[in-house]
């Protein structure tokens, strides 16, 4: 007897399915986020007993049993790469790597298959373009690919059997929104075609020690298209950001079960693709000519590597009945909190002026470390008073006007003095002991002791 088809609606953020289409998903509250995906039925997926069999049982091992083996990293090709993925990809994991149309994700993974190409067996499968077109790529960034192999697929079937058939140790697919499996009715880049190739793919990877990288779309949020389980499914997820306007790219890790969270690495676009930053501080700051008043450098952490980065505000008076609040790289809730912290423990309004905040170099601060020194350029700008150029700033306000220490505040300190700085204004419990030689520290430990320096 022939299976019946069956329509579910699946959530594209949690996974979760509903037999009908609802404006709102019950599970994650997320709306309009249903999408319909057709499902073969069959007596074999229904045959389920809440009663294990006793002869499907498989092997329990103690765990203290298990050798934990030393893992063999391969390296890239690209050092700042390999720094994101935790010192270098390992065998048989799945990445993730998401950003939006034209940052250079497809270009990333050519050059370091370029690379890998010599060492190890390589498969590029693209499902977007053709081979013409991605050997014209090569040729344009003038790679040497001639032991890199392309295969134009879609079918999942057909990319597993050949990756196994050639034995290929790091497989790229090119994106996972294009592949779908006979298995399923439903097109390409539906939640049920993203989640099953998807998960075919990262038991492939487990199976054979293969690594493989999968290119995901974005939304208009930002976000990496398909179901949210997606990213749970990989070992690791990598978003490349980048403002439109400039020709630096940034990869971050979002997830990493080989390394550290929130890792960095940093690029420039050139004619002959991307080509790494070594030294990240030196993009993120402007270096005036002249003192400018609401600019301030604080040290920022990401990940294991501490960077320099200016940070600029603009404060004006206000013509419009609501004040404006942007930021450009950082929370705009931060900033709303740290006006009212400013406002209640600093003496000062700005209830009255529209208030511009921006993070040179398209960079996005995640941490709270920056704070001291956004309050700094906020009142380096209202007062038009500038901030001496030798000067850095860090420390993170609490809501009682206290500043709090930060992480790995010596090793900011000792970045801030490895680039010439000879100031420094920062929370007195991250201040070492015997000082930073070339570096002058003076250590706060409440808002009110810090606006004396401003």
């Amino acid at each position: 007897m022939a299976s019946k088809a069956k329509t579910l609606y699946s959530c594209r953020e949690c996974g979760a399915s509903a037999s009908k289409w609802a404006g709102q998903c019950q599970d994650c509250g997320g709306w309009n986020t249903l999408d319909e995906t057709r499902m073969s039925s069959s007596s074999k997926a229904n045959r389920f007993s809440g009663y294990a069999d006793q002869n499907n049982s498989a092997e329990v091992q103690v765990l203290s049993a298990v050798k934990a083996g030393k893992v063999e990293r391969i390296k890239s090709g690209l050092d700042e790469l390999d720094r994101v993925l935790g010192g270098g990809i390992v065998p048989g994991s799945a990445i993730l790597i998401g950003g939006d149309p034209g940052i250079g994700k497809s270009t990333l993974l050519l050059q370091s298959l370029a690379s890998l190409s010599q060492r190890v067996t390589t498969l590029y499968v693209s499902g977007e373009e053709s081979a013409q077109q991605v050997s014209m790529r090569a040729s344009r960034l003038q790679l040497s690919v001639d032991k890199v192999n392309i295969l134009c697929e879609i079918a999942l079937e057909t990319i597993l059997a050949t990756a196994e058939k050639m034995s290929a140790d790091v497989l790229v697919i090119d994106s996972i929104q294009t592949v779908f499996s006979d298995e399923l009715q439903s097109a390409p880049g539906s939640v049920g075609q993203v989640r099953e190739c998807a998960a075919r793919l990262v038991r492939f990877a487990k199976r054979t020690n293969t690594t493989i990288f999968l290119v995901g779309h974005v939304t208009k949020e930002g976000a990496i298209a398909g179901p949210r389980v997606l990213e749970h499914m990989v070992d690791s997820v990598l978003y490349f950001e980048g403002d439109s306007g400039s020709r630096f790219r940034v990869i971050r890790a979002i997830k990493n079960r080989f390394g550290a969270v929130n890792e960095l690495g940093v690029f420039a676009m050139t004619e002959k693709g991307l080509r790494e930053i070594t030294n990240p501080s030196a993009i993120f700051l402007s270096r005036h000519e002249q003192e400018v008043p609401g600019s301030v450098v604080m040290v920022t952490r990401e990940g294991s590597r501490p960077l320099l980065v200016e940070v600029q505000a603009l404060v004006d008076d206000s013509r419009q009945g609501h004040p404006k609040r942007v930021t450009v790289g950082m929370d705009q809730n931060r900033l709303a909190m740290l006006l009212a912290i400013l406002h209640r423990h600093g003496q000062c309004s700005l209830i009255d002026q529209d208030v511009f905040v921006n993070i040179v170099g398209g960079l996005r601060v995640m941490e709270t470390g920056g704070d001291l020194a956004v309050v700094a350029a906020l009142l380096s700008s209202f007062k038009a008073k500038n901030i001496p150029k030798d000067w850095v700033v860090f420390g993170e306000l609490g809501l009682s006007g206290e500043v709090r220490p930060v992480p790995n505040g010596e090793e900011r300190l000792r970045e801030a003095a490895k680039h010439g700085f000879k100031y420094a204004l920062a929370p007195k419990g991250n201040i070492p002991k015997g000082g930073i030689e070339g570096l002058e520290i003076f250590p706060v430990s409440v808002l009110r002791d810090a606006l004396k320096y401003f």
